[in-house]
């Protein structure tokens, strides 16, 4: 074998060896992987991580917190910002009924800006929902349930009035349910449930209340100030439900194409909150004592005589017969002549 040869071969061997050496360096320096373990709900977090507030589901502009909303979860020590709510120096209890300023994706962090509390500046325009405005409506102690209505409760309208009509007769006594599922904001300045030393809500009287609606909706309400008496219904949270299934079984409402479950309960959830118009139910004096009118009074026409028959006199007697609006009569034909005779009466 020449040297040539030799220096190739034991420049080939000097080589792998230096490769094998580095490569064992490499495997030999670099620890194994350690599992860490994930935290476990009810378990203290880990010594690296701190319990911070998230959302437990996506929480658009103008949700009001409760106890479902929100929970403290374990969050890297290095990622927690200052703006989070941090276990050890935050109190739920005062973070129920505030209300989320920005929208906040489920499981992400809530931060001290995103939500504002009640009595707050801006606390009312953020309770508001994209599209429908705040109106106050006046009420008594009887028309509000006897306070028993607290912010976040959901009333129908009721306008009770009186229709004089064009008649002698007493007027027409109605009420009717102009408005429904109205979302009440506050009552008087209040926008928060008042609560005593033991935490148990305190029932107050207030004269006005402040509801959610439409801009359509707030003309009518507008408007039915101007009629009448109002007063609010308290609804059933088992309402709303009823309603819906109605309202899609009857085709006013379509499901959303696919089999998204997602966007069925988004769906549900915008047309369960929604306040609602038309379609209202009313109640007529006659309904309730048989001494009051079912129709708005009607005014005796001089036509009411069969043709040919004398005018009534002044103070709108009939020939031989009573006052208009006295009561029912009957008209007696003979001819040319025609007798009006009171029912009961003789001729």
């Amino acid at each position: 074998m020449d040297g040539r040869k030799i220096i190739l071969l034991v420049g080939a061997l000097i080589v792998a060896a230096i490769t094998a050496f580095m490569a064992r360096s490499l495997m030999t320096g670099s620890p194994a992987p350690v599992a860490g373990a994930a935290p476990v709900p009810g378990q203290p977090a880990p010594v690296d991580a701190v319990e911070v507030l998230v959302a437990t589901k996506a929480l658009p502009v103008g949700t009001i917190l409760g106890p479902d909303s929100i929970k403290f979860v374990a969050w890297p020590k290095d990622l927690v910002e200052g703006a989070y709510f941090k276990k050890e120096d935050t109190d739920l209890g005062k973070l129920q009924g505030t209300v989320v300023r920005f929208a906040i994706p489920a499981g992400q962090p809530l931060t001290q800006g995103a939500v504002v509390k009640p009595g707050d500046r801006g606390f009312l325009a953020a309770a508001l929902a994209p599209g429908m405005r705040a109106v106050t409506v006046p009420v008594s102690a009887q028309a509000a349930v006897a306070g028993f209505i607290f912010p976040g409760d959901r009333v129908d309208l009721i306008l009770t009035q009186t229709v004089a009509g064009g008649g002698d007769g007493p007027p027409l006594k109605a009420s009717e349910t102009v408005l429904r599922n109205l979302r009440v904001l506050a009552t008087d300045q209040r926008t928060d449930k008042q609560q005593d030393d033991q935490g148990k809500t305190v029932v107050a009287t207030y004269s006005t209340v402040t509801v959610e609606a439409t801009p359509r909706i707030a003309e009518k309400i507008a408007v039915a100030q101007t009629l009448g008496t109002l007063s609010l219904s308290l609804r059933s949270i088992a309402d709303n439900s009823s309603e819906l299934e109605q309202a899609i079984a009857s085709g006013e409402v379509t499901m959303p194409e696919g089999n998204d479950p997602k966007a069925e309960k988004a769906m549900i959830a915008r047309l369960a909150s929604r306040p609602a118009e038309g379609g209202s139910t009313f109640s007529t004096g006659a309904d309730v004592s048989r001494f009051q009118r079912s129709t708005v009074p009607g005014k005796a026409r001089d036509d009411d005589a069969l043709p040919g028959a004398p005018a009534p006199a002044a103070g709108g007697a009939y020939p031989g017969g009573a006052a208009a609006g006295q009561g029912p009569v009957v008209k007696i034909s003979r001819g040319n002549s025609v007798t009006v005779v009171p029912v009961g009466g003789k001729n």
